[in-house]
């Protein structure tokens, strides 16, 4: 063997275990691929080595790779390649409970770092959560349980706090016990081409960004028994804002893409752009401000709404700070289709939502703000829904008259949702405590005749409708109707 032979020879030696100058194998540590040895020890190692090394990735290959709670480090990325599955203990004392951040894979205070592959991360998050509240039933764990589920402690798949600069991109994320994702204060958040398949347990949003700036989420596919897309905002110093989310896919049991509950803090520019949302239970798009938070500069264009409950719904309340007001401002609803079954929308799924806000008719989009806190320069504009009409007076009834409308309640403290005030006097749109609204091109449809008109306006100041076209069977009826209101102007 000559001399460069040999040094060639060293080379390969030296690097057995390791793929280039900054990917590590993870079995280079230790890490086992049977699905039975528990590795949460031996990954922190590698973690913690890699970052020491000034960073890199720990690449998993063709296998189950059973772990328990686990913190990224600044400058390390998790490489989950074909056929890997990073599978999340089921035994909750393996997990990091006693923190706000229970989650199997976690960041805190982390620069340049995330997950990517076309590997599955799976938190097993039946068995997880069952096991939970087994251990809080016989005494052993305090937590609330309420609706018979455990509370603060169910384990998140990933959660990521204060970070900057986080790629997410192509990965699998399976059945976790509680919100799938969690991206908390986070800047320079990207994600693209991840799926989520997660009916596991109740409460499992597919995603969540809460608090973070210039945000990318793009072409992934998420379907959660929960809201699929949540903004949210917990702290009242912080705000949501800059984000984009483009060409993804939704379906929920609850909310396809919304704007809350929890907002303290608010968001300003988000940019929602060709979307689809389907057998979707609650809202395609809630925005809802209920914790005095501020929501301004809010885009969603080309939204498309199949077999779900409700369409729209804008909502300000007074929730947990009464002494804060809530705003609501400059939105712009445009390109957008949707259809509204006559029967329940997530019917067959395993976590069904829950039915409720009964007696009623199938609700109409809303636009709903609070007496001195209206909600203010809203556009909706080249917009189709189809409704299925025929809705029952002797079953649930709200008419016009100024009796009915006045006898709707403000709910101010409630959960925002598109059902919370039962039956609607509108079948199209109910607009309450409104100014400065744009209505341009909007076709509204029922298959069946209805009793109640298209849309109710109830002390609604400066509206203008250009466009509208209102399809209902039989014979023509008055469709717009308004009460308390001044401004409205209606023109072909």
């Amino acid at each position: 063997m000559n001399k460069t032979s040999i040094i060639i020879l060293l080379l390969v030696i030296c690097n057995i275990g390791k793929i280039t100058a900054e990917d590590y194998k993870a079995s280079l540590f230790g890490i086992k691929s049977n699905g039975t040895t528990l590795n949460t020890t031996a990954i922190q190692k590698a973690i913690n080595y890699i970052h020491e090394k000034g960073g890199g990735k720990l690449v998993f290959y063709v296998g189950r790779y059973l772990t328990g709670h686990i913190e990224l480090k600044s400058n390390v990325h998790l490489q989950l390649e074909e056929g890997a599955i990073l599978v999340g203990s089921t035994n909750i004392y393996d997990y990091n409970i006693d923190t706000p951040y229970s989650s199997l894979v976690f960041a805190y205070q982390a620069e340049n770092t995330g997950i990517s592959g076309k590997g599955v991360i799976d938190g097993q998050g039946r068995e997880l959560a069952y096991n939970l509240t087994d251990q809080i039933n016989k005494g052993i764990i305090a937590d609330v349980m309420k609706y018979d589920r455990p509370g603060s402690r169910r384990p998140r798949a990933i959660y990521f706090r204060e970070c900057k600069n986080v790629q997410i991109s192509g990965i699998v994320i399976r059945n976790s016990a509680d919100w799938v994702q969690v991206y908390d204060q986070c800047e320079n958040l990207r994600i693209d081409g991840i799926t989520v398949d997660s009916k596991a347990f109740w409460n499992n949003d597919g995603l969540d960004i809460v608090d973070c700036r210039n945000v990318k989420v793009t072409n992934s596919f998420i379907d959660a028994s929960d809201d699929a897309i949540c903004f949210k905002s917990h702290d009242a110093t912080k705000i949501c804002e800059d984000v984009e989310v483009r060409n993804c896919v939704a379906r929920s049991s609850a909310n396809g893409i919304k704007f809350g509950t929890v907002t303290a803090g608010g968001y300003r520019n988000f940019k929602i752009v060709n979307n689809k949302v389907y057998d979707t239970y609650r809202s395609a798009i809630t925005i809802a401000t209920p914790d005095g938070g501020a929501i301004e500069n809010i885009l969603i264009d080309s939204l498309y709404a199949y077999n779900t409950g409700n369409a729209i719904y804008l909502r300000i309340g007074a929730r947990s700070r009464p002494e804060k007001r809530g705003t609501m401002t400059n939105i712009t609803i445009q390109n957008m289709e949707a259809e509204i079954p006559a029967t329940k929308p997530d019917a067959g799924y395993e976590y069904e939502g829950p039915v409720e806000d009964l007696p009623r008719n199938i609700s109409p989009a809303s636009i709903v703000g609070l007496p001195g806190q209206e909600i203010t320069n809203v556009t909706l504009r080249n917009i189709r829904l189809v409704y299925p009409g025929g809705s029952n007076p002797n079953y649930a009834f709200r008419g016009t008259k100024p009796a009915d409308l006045d006898s709707i309640p403000e709910m101010a403290k409630s959960y925002p949702e598109f059902s919370q005030f039962k039956e609607l006097p509108a079948w199209g749109f109910y607009l309450r405590h409104v100014r400065n609204i744009n209505f341009e091109n909007i076709t509204l449809t029922a298959k069946l005749p209805e009793y109640r008109p298209a849309v109710v306006m109830d002390d609604v100041k400066e509206a203008r409708l250009s466009g509208m076209t209102y399809n209902e069977p039989g014979k023509g009826k008055k469709q717009l109707h308004t009460y308390k209101s001044s401004g409205v102007t209606q023109t072909k």
